[in-house]
C-alpha cells in the first residue's frame, strides 16, 4: 500500500510551530534536572539520534518510489518518513480510508488524489459511481489544517465540499481539478471569495454546471497572488471585466487559459495586460458575435510579439483560420503547441510548424493529415510527446491519417518518448520502423478506431508490429494496444514487458492464454484495463499471485461470469471486487459485465451505489 500513498516531488516547509521540528542543537542533548539544583546534559539514545539525522535526510529525498522504499527499512524509518512527507499521493480514493491517511502522515501539506478509474472518460461506467472527495476535505480539515495544495483528477467534488476547503485551510494555495464533476459557478463564487492567498486555479476538462453565477467577479480585491488560472473548460460566459480587472492585478500571473465565450478581440486586451505570460490558452480564437463591423481590428501579431516568454500555447477553441498568421511571431520559442480543438489542414499548419524548431509537446487533429504530419517530422527534431486525435472518431470514417505520417514521424521525430495515435489503417512495417527509430519511447498508444483491423496491406495480424515495440523500446511503461491482434502479440508482451505498469487493450486476443502471457510475465504491471476481449474466468484466475501488486484491474463485456469473480474474492480477502451493471438492470444474471477490482487497507466501501455489488 506504499505505493497507494506517497508524495510527489517537491520539498515543502514544516507544519505550525506547534509541531515544528527541534533545532539540532536541542536534539544532541537531554536536559534533566540535578540534585544541586544545576542543569545536567545527558547524551541521548542511540535511536533518537538516529531518528533525528534520518528527519534531516529525509527532508531531501524527494522521490516517493525512494520514500516508499524507506518506510519499509524497519519501524523507526517507517515513522520517521511519515513525519517528514509533506506531499501525499493516494492512487485509488478507496485504497485506504482518509482517516488512516491523516494518522500517518501528520504534516502533509498536499494532497494529489485521484478516484475513477480511466475507462469512466468512455462512458463506460455509470454516473454517480462514487469516488467523493467530501470523506477526504472533513478528515483533512480536521487533521491538517495547514493543507496548502489538493490535486483531485476523475473525483466527485461538490460545492460544499469547495466551501469547506476554503474555509478550513487559511493558508489554501492551490487547486487543480482534472476530470472531476458536481460542482458549479456558485461553488467556484464561495471559493474564489475565501482563498485569499490562492496562487493556482487549474480547472482541467472538469464538468462545471452554470448556476448563473458570476464567479470571476469574486476573487478578493487588491493585488491578486494568482500564478495559474485555468478554466477552459467551463462551458458558460464569464465576466470579461471582472477577469480583465483581475489578470490586471496578478503581476506573477504566469498560466492563463480561456474558455471559449472569450473572443480573439478579448484576449487581446488580456495580453497586453500580461506580457509576462508563459502559458496560454487562446479561448475561441475567434471575434466576438457583437463585434461592429467598422471596428477597427486589433494588432494581434504586435500584442503575441510582445509576450516574449510565452512558450506553451493551446486553445483555439472556434477558430478561424485567418488570424493564425497572429501567433507567427511566437512559434520560435514555442516548447508546447496544441491544436486539439482547431479543425486546421495541412496548408495552414504549415507556416506555424516550420518555424517550431523547439517544439517538445504537439497535440492535434488528424485534419492535418499525413501531409502536415510530414510537416512536423520535417522540422520538429526535439518533439517529445505527439498526440493526434481524430476529427471523426466512429470506426467507420475515413480517417486521413496512416502509417504514413505515423512512419514519417518515427523517421523525423527520433526523441519521441510518448505517442498518441488515432487512425482507420496501419502496417506492422510502420511500427516495426516506429520501435526501431524511437527506442527511448516510454508511451505508446496507438488507436486503430476499427475493430480488429489487420495489417491493411498485408492482411496479418499487427501482432509483429507491437512485438517490436515490447522488444526495441526497452523503456517502455504505458502501453495501449488495437487492431486485429491474436494472443502471439500478448506473448510479446509477457516476455518483453517487464517495465510495462500501465496496459490499455480493446477488441483483441483468441484466448485466456493472451492474458495469462501479461500476468504472469509483466511483474511491474499495476494497472491493466481491458473492454470487449475474449477473455473469462482462467484468465482472471491466472493472475491470483499478482493482483495485490496492483492498483487495478478493469474488464467490460469480457466473458467473466460470477462466480469466477467471486473464487477471486474468496482467495484474496483484501482485494475488493466490485460487479458493476447499469443502473437500469434489475437482475443480475451470470455474466458479469464490467468488474473493477483494486487493493484496499479498508475492505469493502460503504459508499457502493445499487448497481455495484461487492462480492
Amino acid at each position: 500500500m506504499a505505493e497507494q500513498m506517497s508524495d510527489d516531488d517537491e520539498r515543502q516547509q514544516s507544519p505550525p510551530s506547534d509541531l515544528d521540528f527541534t533545532s539540532n542543537k536541542a536534539r544532541t542533548c537531554i536536559v534533566t534536572g540535578s540534585v544541586s539544583g544545576h542543569t545536567e546534559f545527558q547524551s541521548p539514545y542511540p535511536d533518537q539520534v538516529l531518528e533525528n539525522v534520518l528527519e534531516n535526510v529525509l527532508h531531501f529525498l524527494t522521490s516517493r518510489r525512494d520514500r516508499n522504499s524507506a518506510s519499509l527499512v524497519c519501524k523507526s524509518w517507517y515513522r520517521v518518513e511519515a513525519l517528514t512527507r509533506s506531499e501525499l499521493f493516494i492512487g485509488n480514493c478507496y485504497a485506504v480510508s482518509p482517516t488512516r491517511a491523516t494518522a500517518r502522515f501528520t504534516r502533509v501539506r498536499a494532497l494529489h488524489l485521484k478516484g475513477r478509474p480511466r475507462f469512466a472518460d468512455f462512458n463506460l461506467m455509470p454516473p454517480d459511481w462514487g469516488a467523493h472527495f467530501n470523506p477526504w476535505v472533513l478528515a483533512f480539515a480536521k487533521a491538517c489544517p495547514w493543507l496548502e495544495k489538493v490535486y483531485l483528477k476523475r473525483m466527485s467534488v461538490t460545492d460544499d465540499d469547495l466551501a469547506t476547503l476554503a474555509e478550513s485551510f487559511l493558508g489554501f494555495k492551490e487547486l487543480v481539478l482534472v476530470c472531476c464533476d458536481g460542482f458549479g459557478t456558485s461553488g467556484l463564487a464561495i471559493f474564489v471569495s475565501k482563498c485569499r492567498q490562492l496562487k493556482v486555479l487549474d480547472l482541467i476538462e472538469s464538468e462545471v454546471s452554470d448556476d448563473e453565477t458570476d464567479w470571476i467577479s469574486c476573487f478578493p480585491e487588491g493585488e491578486s497572488h494568482l500564478e495559474s488560472l485555468i478554466f477552459d473548460c467551463v462551458e458558460c460566459p464569464i465576466n470579461f471585466e471582472a477577469l480583465e480587472r483581475l489578470v490586471a492585478r496578478s503581476p506573477s500571473l504566469k498560466k492563463l487559459r480561456l474558455n471559449r465565450y472569450v473572443s480573439i478581440g478579448q484576449l487581446y486586451r488580456l495580453m497586453v495586460q500580461a506580457p509576462q505570460l508563459t502559458h496560454l490558452g487562446t479561448g475561441s480564437f475567434s471575434p466576438s458575435e457583437i463585434a461592429g463591423q467598422g471596428d477597427q481590428e486589433p494588432d494581434y501579431v504586435t500584442a503575441f510579439a510582445a509576450c516574449k516568454s510565452l512558450v506553451c500555447l493551446s486553445g483555439f477553441r472556434e477558430i478561424i483560420p485567418d488570424y493564425l498568421p497572429a501567433i507567427y511571431p511566437i512559434c520560435a520559442n514555442l516548447t508546447s503547441l496544441n491544436f486539439s480543438y482547431a479543425n486546421i489542414t495541412a496548408e495552414q499548419l504549415k507556416p506555424i510548424i516550420s518555424n517550431c524548431h523547439k517544439l517538445q509537446v504537439f497535440w492535434v487533429l488528424d485534419s492535418i493529415c499525413d501531409e502536415g504530419l510530414q510537416a512536423v517530422a520535417a522540422t520538429c527534431k526535439e518533439l517529445r510527446e505527439l498526440r493526434v486525435f481524430p476529427v471523426d472518431a466512429r470506426e467507420d470514417s475515413d480517417g486521413p491519417v496512416s502509417e504514413v505520417g505515423f512512419q514519417a514521424i518515427s523517421e523525423g521525430c527520433r526523441k519521441l518518448q510518448s505517442i498518441l495515435y488515432f487512425c482507420q489503417r496501419m502496417t506492422n512495417a510502420a511500427v516495426i520502423a516506429m520501435s526501431r527509430n524511437c527506442p527511448d519511447l516510454v508511451v505508446f498508444r496507438l488507436c486503430i478506431m476499427g475493430r480488429h483491423r489487420p495489417d491493411h496491406v498485408t492482411g496479418e495480424p499487427m501482432d509483429d508490429g507491437f512485438g517490436a515495440i515490447v522488444m526495441n523500446c526497452k523503456k517502455l511503461t504505458r502501453l495501449a494496444v488495437s487492431g486485429l491482434l491474436t494472443d502471439k502479440a500478448f506473448d510479446y508482451i509477457g516476455r518483453y514487458g517487464k517495465l510495462v505498469r500501465t496496459l490499455s487493450v480493446a477488441f483483441a486476443g483468441d484466448s485466456d492464454m493472451a492474458l495469462k502471457y501479461v500476468l504472469e510475465g509483466c511483474p511491474q504491471l499495476q494497472k491493466l484495463e481491458i473492454r470487449d476481449s475474449p477473455f473469462g474466468d482462467a484468465a482472471l484466475c491466472s493472475g491470483l499471485h499478482h493482483y495485490y501488486n496492483m492498483r487495478f484491474l478493469w474488464m467490460s463485456s469480457c466473458r467473466l461470469t460470477h462466480q469466477g469473480c467471486q473464487q477471486i474474492a474468496r482467495a484474496m480477502p483484501r482485494l475488493v471486487v466490485e460487479v458493476i451493471r447499469s443502473p437500469d438492470e434489475e437482475e443480475m444474471d451470470d455474466c458479469v459485465q464490467t468488474l473493477y477490482m483494486y487493493r484496499s487497507l479498508e475492505g469493502p466501501r460503504n459508499d457502493a451505489p445499487k448497481f455495484v455489488t461487492i462480492l
